[in-house]
């Protein structure tokens, strides 16, 4: 990846994700150190997915690396609704466990939704329960997805005006796309949200001051498609023939953005880095 010269223009993932952790371990420290407690999050993994136990270890080691205690939960592949909402109910129950992650996705048999709906909202630390979606769409903001959230605060830690701003969302999604139109409008953004069914998608690109895009098409955003001194967030990601690429043509597109993260490194660690604050505040909201 050739970025001479455009080193200030990335937004290093990593570096932030550094800075969230850090101010994570002292939260944490300070509430060993004062109320006696560690808090605890709880995985849950269904299956083998090679891809999800991946996930699932680079939010364990995180844990790690801010003093959470963090235990793994692994049901069969082919385990049954009611053991998995048994499962989520007891980890519901448990006073040690502040924090509930149900790895996506679930085998076929089983219904992510519902299971979502079965965790406490109080330690929906991956904030897609309907209650705190609600919350989030009233202008509350608690418990948060996690990528819109270190989307937010990359926002803020590079001082990007958002207010009055046109926002242009390419992605659909409940885990990103919907809640990330949701937290910008709570900030007087002017958003546009686009998806696969969306007419003319560079009409729309073309006008964004800030782009966020999260479909997963490999270098879908080239350089004709954004403005000149746009930030954008690429959330998308392709592993094709040994190697990682994001939904953005980074190497072209570089050279017009004021800010772009890479793929890897760009939201990814910020992603988890904000579990790690959910986490956190779940327990502190358990005092």
């Amino acid at each position: 990846m050739s970025v001479e010269g455009n080193e200030s223009r990335i937004i290093d993932g990593k570096a932030l994700a550094k800075k969230v952790e850090a101010e994570v371990k002292v939260g944490v420290e300070s509430l060993q150190n004062e109320h006696g407690i560690t808090p605890g999050l709880s995985t849950i993994l269904v299956g083998d997915d090679p891809a999800s136990k991946m996930y699932v270890r680079l939010k364990h080691k995180a844990c790690a690396r801010v003093g959470i205690k963090a235990e793994d939960h692994l049901l069969p592949a082919d385990a049954s609704q009611e053991e998995l909402l048994g499962l989520i109910d007891s980890l519901n129950k448990n006073k040690a466990v502040h924090g509930i992650l149900l790895q996506l996705p679930l085998p076929g048999q089983l219904s992510p939704q519902s299971a979502m709906e079965a965790i406490d909202p109080a330690k929906d630390a991956d904030g897609f329960h309907p209650y705190n979606m609600g919350q989030l769409l009233i202008g509350n903001e608690g418990l948060v997805p996690c990528t819109p959230h270190g989307v937010i605060r990359a926002l803020e830690d590079y001082q990007v005006p958002v207010q009055g701003k046109n926002v242009v969302i390419v992605g659909h999604s409940n885990v990103v796309g919907k809640p990330m139109a949701a937290m910008l409008l709570n900030r007087n953004a002017t958003v546009s949200v686009c998806h696969v069914y969306t007419d003319d998608l560079k009409k729309y690109t073309l006008e964004a001051d800030i782009l966020v895009v999260a479909v997963g098409v490999k270098h879908l955003i080239k350089a004709d498609m954004v403005k000149e001194g746009a930030v954008i967030f690429d959330v998308g990601i392709t592993a094709e023939e040994g190697g990682v690429y994001g939904d953005v043509d980074f190497e072209n597109v570089i050279r017009k953005a004021s800010l772009l993260t890479p793929v890897p490194g760009g939201v990814g660690p910020v992603t988890i880095a904000m579990l790690m604050q959910h986490v956190l505040e779940c327990a502190k909201k358990m005092l």
